[in-house]
């Protein structure tokens, strides 16, 4: 589908256009922020381990030129603005569309995490790109606060998870507004976004779109509540904010938040806003401030092992290291209702610190479901 159609009131942009994908020095891409569900106990599914804390960080005088950002044009094919008024958001999407063509093409829908956008992905959509030889898609949006989707009434400050199950379900129905016409779709959510796309699934299986499978990163319930009653504690140990993107940056890699240089160089930016006249915060800022979500945060992640099992397509669970299943993934991991891995190496944000890995699991997964020879079970058939 074109994404410039007027019925979809998207407003396309090649990437390099530096209006969409700025280089360093861009405030406005600048202001876009950046988060991980912070720094929780190994296993909490939500963030890196815990950090050092640091009262006082110390900024450099002068940037860093081997932390200074990048832009994504080489990693996506598009990006567009998208207005979906039902919502009153003004999403930004990054889009890839499959080469075969919409209507026979596969397209990874990925949803990120809390505090961070749509360009964690950007590695990873090059990976894939590249591994499926063009027969799969991306497309990677910013939710509502996050990176460049912007509210059109300024009430944009719910971040429950209906409500952004809601958006997803109409972002994709204004996208690809006729089912029959539209790419399959193949749900990519990390952390929060696992919530999301898991519970978008049977809503839009509801009206006859074609779901290949959903793919959860990084996160289990059991393990992502107990976690919880930290978060306040351990988000003290984040600074906050930075006198430079580089700082940012350069903050990510070094504290392993994010630990592929490359990618942090892309998709850090655009979690931060530029505040030039700050008095006493930073200059940049965190767009996103996690503990402004902290009313959210139970209703992220309750009840998802349960609507993990019950979608009715192929599911598979990627997890950085070993991390222990609850009580109702464990069952229904003995009973080969999921597909599991585990990825060595990497850390909460796996889609960044190894696209190539992540990649390699996903495309694999969709060749074995969207491609899977008549009569053979799908991987989570029941």
């Amino acid at each position: 589908m074109n994404l410039a159609r007027s019925a979809m009131k998207a407003r396309l942009a090649k990437l390099p256009h530096p209006d969409d994908l700025p280089p360093v020095g861009n405030e406005d891409e600048e202001g876009e922020e950046s988060d991980s569900l912070g720094s929780l106990p190994p296993g909490g599914g939500l963030g890196p381990p815990a950090m050092p804390r640091r009262t006082h960080f110390k900024p450099q005088k002068t940037p860093n030129p081997d932390f200074a950002p990048i832009s994504a044009a080489g990693f996506f094919k598009e990006a567009a603005q998208v207005a979906v008024p039902s919502r009153a958001l003004d999403f930004r999407v990054y889009h890839t569309p499959p080469a075969v063509g919409n209507a026979t093409g596969t397209v990874m829908i990925c949803h990120h995490g809390a505090g961070y956008c749509g360009l964690t992905f950007a590695c990873f959509a090059k990976e894939v790109a590249d591994l499926s030889k063009g027969e799969c898609g991306v497309l990677a949006l910013d939710a509502r606060r996050h990176g460049k989707t912007t509210s059109t009434d300024g009430h944009d400050e719910d971040l429950s998870i209906g409500v952004l199950v809601d958006d997803l379900v109409a972002l994709l129905k204004t996208m690809f507004p006729e089912p029959a016409e539209a790419p399959t779709f193949l749900f990519v959510g990390h952390s929060m976004g696992g919530s999301v796309v898991v519970q978008a699934c049977p809503k839009l299986q509801e009206v006859k779109y074609r779901i290949a499978g959903v793919a959860v990163l990084d996160v289990v319930e059991g393990s992502a509540i107990e976690a919880l009653p930290h978060m306040h504690s351990l988000l003290n140990a984040r600074p906050d904010g930075f006198d430079s993107l580089e700082e940012a940056i350069e903050w990510h890699v070094n504290t392993n938040t994010i630990r592929n240089p490359t990618s942090a160089r892309i998709s850090i930016p655009s979690i931060f806003r530029h505040v030039p006249d700050a008095k006493v915060l930073p200059v940049y800022q965190w767009r996103t401030p996690l503990r402004s979500t902290a009313p959210y945060w139970t209703s992220w992640f309750t009840g998802l092992s349960s609507k993990f099992l019950a979608a009715r397509t192929a599911r598979i669970l990627i997890l950085a290291g070993t991390d222990r299943l609850d009580k109702e993934l464990m069952i229904g991991q003995m009973q080969g209702k999921f597909q599991q891995a585990v990825v060595p190496g990497v850390g909460h944000m796996l889609q960044e610190d190894d696209p190539t890995r992540i990649a390699e699991l996903l495309v694999e997964f969709w060749r074995r479901n969207e491609r899977v020879v008549v009569g053979v079970k799908k991987v989570g058939d029941r």
